[in-house]
């Protein structure tokens, strides 16, 4: 099976240990699979439970799945509200190029900044994600934009001759 990431993720019913940053394959490739290792590689172990996802899978749609999950779990709903609302935006690809910097921010907020050990959990799967996949949400984002013009948008001919 070719893979394109691994994430500490879920079992077959629920999620559990999905609170650490996502990686793709070739990191994988390179590093142990050991707490002191994945934490270099900017990861970690959590709860030493992986899912590795088929290269087929929405590598988006599965972050925003868990900020779905965290936005109703998380004690700092808030901020996960947000960031969730901003990832369902980047699924249909009708987010702005600019909204993956603010998730960035937003998210480096969330991090270490809360009482509630799952703000840190929504914080690092979108981080991981803007850090090894954001080339993916551009072209998401420029495909949209290509497929749904804004309004009001003219054509390029030279309406003066």
């Amino acid at each position: 099976m070719k893979a394109r990431i691994t994430l500490c993720c879920e079992d077959s019913k629920r999620l559990r240990g999905s609170s650490t940053p996502i990686i793709p394959q070739h990191v994988c490739n390179d590093v142990l699979m050991n707490f002191d290792d994945l934490v270099r590689a900017e990861t970690a172990l959590g709860t030493a439970a992986l899912i590795v996802l088929d290269i087929s899978t929405d590598v988006i749609r599965a972050i925003a799945r868990l900020m779905e999950f965290y936005k109703h779990e998380s004690c700092g709903r808030e901020g996960v509200d947000w960031m969730n609302g901003m990832m369902w935006r980047f699924v249909r690809g009708g987010a702005a190029v600019s909204e993956i910097d603010m998730i960035w921010e937003l998210s480096k907020q969330i991090e270490g900044h809360t009482i509630c050990a799952l703000g840190d959990g929504a914080a690092w799967p979108v981080l991981g994600l803007l850090r090894h996949f954001r080339p993916i949400m551009e072209n998401r984002i420029a495909q949209y934009n290509k497929a749904n013009p804004p309004r009001g948008a003219t054509c390029s001919t030279n309406l003066t001759q």
